[in-house]
């Protein structure tokens, strides 16, 4: 495979902010690399790797008629509190990342009378069945099921987005927005943060861009900055031909926009990054 998924985890007790980073670096030998951070509010998120096989059965898991699958494809996850997949790949090279959005509105499940499917399984339900994200797009044309997101272990609603990638460089962001899931096709689309929305993003930072990067760039921690930085970041990183450059310099941007480790703001005693973890 000719795609690799890296998670950079980085627990982040914050409860005014949530700062995850999705970025997809092309290397010299026309390969891709989907690196991610996770700065999530609570100490343990409780991760786990699954690896799961081709051929298994599975269902939407919510709700009175839930979606049924066979999975086409084997895929490596990692778990979110133990219940979901959070990210992952599977054999053909196809990424899913779950992001943080607040603004995620599901719609009502109820009156679509489609099968249902957790929000939890939303990503694992694209690795089972799509090999590109041409075909993952195609078949999101009209959804076969309406997403149902029950609140997380820690009381926060699951309010999320989802990238997706393949080895071939493709990438899309998908968000439900006013209960229609919105879609942004194509492989300019290489980084993802949080709120506000993915089209909002796009014309920050194409503000941003005029301005020109090697003058000035938006240095906060919220994520319309974050997205920024990772853009200019990633058009500027070399492509590196040596696999370990890659990774390192994969590794090194998610960093470069991540909180640092023991950062602490007066105005906000509770915000501060405890502890990081890197996963490949």
């Amino acid at each position: 495979m000719s795609s690799l998924v890296i998670s950079t985890i980085v627990f982040e007790h914050t409860y005014d902010a949530q700062a995850c980073t999705r970025l997809l670096y092309e290397t010299a030998s026309k390969t891709f690399i989907t690196g991610r951070s996770m700065d999530w509010m609570d100490a343990s998120a409780q991760t786990a790797l699954w690896v799961f096989p081709r051929g298994m059965k599975r269902d939407g898991a919510v709700g009175a008629n839930p979606i049924k699958w066979i999975s086409k494809y084997g895929s490596v996850a990692t778990s979110f509190y133990d219940a979901g997949t959070a990210d992952g790949m599977n054999e053909r090279g196809l990424v899913a990342n779950l992001l943080y959005l607040k603004e995620a509105e599901w719609g009502n499940a109820a009156e679509s009378r489609k099968p249902t499917l957790s929000a939890g399984a939303w990503a694992q339900y694209f690795l089972d069945n799509f090999g590109t994200v041409r075909e993952a797009v195609n078949a999101m044309a009209n959804p076969a099921f309406s997403i149902i997101a029950p609140p997380l272990p820690n009381g926060h609603a699951a309010g999320l987005h989802l990238s997706i990638s393949d080895a071939t460089g493709d990438s899309a962001i998908l968000e439900y927005i006013k209960g229609k899931l919105v879609i942004h096709h194509g492989s300019q689309y290489r980084v993802m943060t949080n709120s506000p929305t993915f089209d909002q993003q796009l014309a920050l930072n194409a503000y941003w861009e005029q301005l020109g990067g090697n003058n000035f760039l938006p240095g906060t921690i919220s994520a319309a900055d974050r997205f920024v930085r990772a853009t200019y970041n990633l058009k500027a990183s070399p492509k590196y031909a040596d696999s370990d450059l890659s990774l390192a310099s994969v590794f090194s941007q998610v960093r470069a926009v991540s909180v640092p480790l023991g950062m602490a703001d007066a105005s906000r005693p509770k915000h501060r990054n405890d502890a990081l973890a890197n996963r490949g």
